[in-house]
């Protein structure tokens, strides 16, 4: 009888033993957890934890989705210059060497390096950046997040909007959703995404801070998104976003004393960069109406020395000899009320209207002279190019 109590009892334990080492080596973490109950029964101090997101969810008012949508299609750009800079010779204090070449020492020409952004607008490889990005540029180097870089040469650009399009020859590239400018208001959450002093892509987040923004004397014709989201040196060309990661803007510029991101920046809207990129994928180039004259914004003061009642419109301060205002008879001191049936109030309204029309056309203007209204027929010219000139404001581009 013993003896069976002693072999059912050898059984049991070898048993119970095979089952613990099958537990063991399978399933580990059922041991590891009665053992976390033990010692989470007396913990050291109490504590509050976050409850564990689901795999992949964002946090509540997180912006990653926006991110993770835009980031792909922001590319950064490189951009060589030769020739651009000159520097003295290594051995310029050498005495053997000066003995020889005196003071006129040979010097070397250094290329020139410089970065921006650029964002993929086009599965076709095309790419919308700034003009001063690659105005001037002997060589242009994209390289995508993904890793991948590629030889970039330009379509065209369009210095008066300072944009410039630019095409790689890349497969299965990430286009980004252009959004709709009429849908974006003051307050609005956008974000900056670019390549700030090379550090490597980068998100700010912040407002659109004004709409339509102009006067600034960055470019000919503005109508600039203003965002507090922080711009800096790099994010020339780089996108600015609404919330669900859609396309709003190019970043272009920034107002600066320091040479960094003070809260005001401004980016060109999609509508613009979408025409111009259209135009210039087309033609090579931006066409735009002119007609030869130099406006000046109405003031109470200029209005009560020409003794005019007008408080709106432009002010013609002179006109191009042989131009098309000239032929037309527009003189200097008329003040034109409208422009093929669209009210003039300022220069920039002027000069939009008058852009917008396509060379060859006839058109009526109003005008107001000596404080009667008179009528012109003016036929557009097409615009020349501008002459080279350098942003006034602290642009992003080193």
């Amino acid at each position: 009888m013993l003896r069976r109590f002693w072999l059912f009892f050898a059984q049991a334990v070898t048993v119970v033993l095979a089952v613990w080492f099958v537990v063991a080596t399978l399933k580990p973490e059922w041991l590891q957890r009665g053992r976390v109950a033990v010692q989470s029964g007396s913990p050291i101090v109490a504590l509050k934890e976050v409850v564990p997101n689901v795999a992949g969810a964002a946090a509540q008012g997180s912006y990653s989705e926006a991110a993770r949508q835009a980031m792909p299609a922001v590319v950064n750009i490189f951009t060589s210059k030769n020739g651009s800079r000159r520097s003295p010779h290594p051995q310029a204090e050498d005495p053997w060497f000066r003995f020889f070449f005196g003071d006129r020492l040979p010097e070397r020409q250094e290329p020139v390096s410089s970065l921006g952004s650029g964002v993929i607008v086009s599965a076709e490889g095309y790419i919308l950046t700034n003009h001063h990005v690659v105005d001037g540029a002997d060589e242009i180097e994209v390289a995508l997040t993904d890793g991948r870089k590629a030889n970039a040469k330009v379509v065209g650009s369009d210095p008066e909007t300072d944009l410039a399009v630019l095409k790689i020859s890349l497969k299965e590239l990430p286009a980004i959703t252009l959004g709709r400018l009429e849908n974006v208001k003051v307050g609005d959450v956008v974000l900056a995404i670019g390549n700030p002093f090379g550090v490597g892509q980068t998100v700010t987040m912040g407002i659109v801070s004004a709409l339509g923004r102009s006067h600034l004397g960055i470019n000919t014709f503005e109508n600039f998104i203003q965002t507090d989201a922080a711009i800096n040196p790099g994010n020339s060309g780089g996108a600015l976003v609404d919330a669900q990661g859609n396309l709003l803007g190019i970043n272009t510029a920034i107002y600066s004393r320091s040479g960094g991101s003070l809260g005001i920046g401004f980016a060109i809207p999609v509508s613009t960069a979408k025409q111009v990129m259209e135009s210039i994928i087309s033609t090579g180039s931006v066409t735009r109406g002119w007609i030869g004259v130099e406006p000046q914004d109405m003031t109470p003061e200029i209005a009560e020395s020409f003794g005019l009642d007008a408080k709106q419109g432009a002010l013609i301060a002179a006109v191009v000899q042989g131009g098309p205002a000239d032929k037309a008879g527009v003189k200097p001191g008329d003040v034109l009320a409208s422009v093929d049936g669209q009210p003039i109030t300022d220069t920039t309204a002027l000069l939009n209207a008058i852009a917008q029309l396509k060379p060859g056309v006839d058109i009526k203007m109003k005008v107001i002279r000596r404080g009667k209204p008179a009528e012109l027929t003016v036929t557009i010219g097409k615009r020349p190019p501008p002459p080279r000139r350098s942003l006034p404001f602290d642009d992003e581009e080193q």
